[in-house]
C-alpha cells in the first residue's frame, strides 16, 4: 500500500513512489494568487478533460499540520483525476518557516471558516460546480477542522470527511446537532496511529452514533501517514453519497 508521508513531504514534492511527475506541467492545477485585501492563498484543481458546462462536485481540502495548500495537487490524483473540481485554503496560523496550521481557538475557528468560504468563492471564479454537492475534507488537523466547520455550518456541505483527524473537543462541536445530524460523515484512521488512536476513534464513533449521525469508518494498516488507499476510498465514499456507485 502506497503511503503519503505527513508534512513536510506534502508541502514540497510528491514522494517518488507515487508517480506524480506528470503534475509538473499539468494545466489543471492553479496556484491562485494571494487576495491582496486578506492575504489569503488558495490552490485550485480542475479534472482532466474539464467541461465548463458541467456542474462538478466540489471538494474543499484542508491540509495537514505544518503544511500548505500545495497539498492539493498531490492528493487529488489519488482521489480522482476526473470526478471533482477542488480548492484548498491555506491554514490560518503559521506553524513553521514554510507551514501553517488550523488553530482550534475561538478566533482560529472563525478564521478557518472565513478561509473555507473564501475558497469556495474563489472556486466559483474558476469553475462551474454544484452548490449542493460541496464536500469538506482534510487530513490530520485539517480533518479535525473540516469536521468542526461542517458541523457548525451543515447547510453548506453535502458531507464531511476526516483522514486521521479526530472529532474536535471543546467549543461545542455538536452545538447545531439537529441541523447537522443528517449530514454524512467519513472517519478514516490507521490502526497504528499515535495521533488518532483506536480508543479515541471508538469514543468519537460512539458519540456520533448516539447523536444520530450516519458515520462511515474506514481503518487501514498504517501509522500516522496518509495512504493512497484512504484517498481512493474518499473518492468512492463521495461518489456513493451522490448515488454514483
Amino acid at each position: 500500500m502506497n503511503r503519503l508521508k505527513p508534512a513536510p513531504v506534502f508541502a514540497t514534492k510528491p514522494a517518488s513512489d507515487l508517480a506524480l511527475g506528470c503534475l509538473t506541467a499539468a494545466p489543471w492545477y492553479v496556484d491562485a494568487p494571494a487576495d491582496t485585501r486578506t492575504a489569503r492563498r488558495h490552490a485550485t484543481f480542475a479534472p482532466a478533460g474539464y467541461e465548463p458546462g458541467y456542474r462538478y462536485p466540489l471538494v474543499v481540502w484542508l491540509h495537514s499540520q505544518d503544511s500548505t495548500e500545495a497539498e492539493l495537487p498531490q492528493v487529488m490524483p489519488h482521489i480522482s483525476l476526473q470526478n471533482f473540481v477542488a480548492v484548498a485554503p491555506r491554514g490560518t496560523a503559521r506553524s513553521t518557516a514554510e507551514g501553517y496550521r488550523w488553530s482550534q481557538s475561538l478566533d482560529g475557528i472563525a478564521a478557518a471558516e472565513d478561509a473555507v468560504f473564501a475558497s469556495i468563492a474563489k472556486a466559483e471564479q474558476h469553475f462551474a460546480f454544484h452548490n449542493e454537492r460541496v464536500f469538506l475534507a482534510g487530513v490530520g488537523a485539517g480533518g479535525a477542522m473540516a469536521l468542526r466547520i461542517a458541523l457548525r455550518q451543515p447547510e453548506w456541505f453535502a458531507g464531511a470527511a476526516s483522514l486521521g483527524g479526530p472529532l474536535p473537543r471543546g467549543r461545542q462541536p455538536l452545538g447545531r446537532l439537529n441541523a447537522a445530524r443528517q449530514m454524512p460523515l467519513l472517519l478514516s484512521a490507521a490502526r497504528g496511529s499515535q495521533e488518532y488512536p483506536e480508543p479515541r476513534i471508538c469514543r468519537d464513533l460512539s458519540l456520533l452514533h448516539s447523536a444520530g449521525f450516519s458515520v462511515d469508518l474506514r481503518q487501514y494498516p498504517a501509522g500516522d501517514e496518509v495512504t493512497t488507499g484512504m484517498l481512493e476510498d474518499l473518492n468512492r465514499w463521495i461518489m456513493g453519497r451522490l448515488g454514483c456507485c
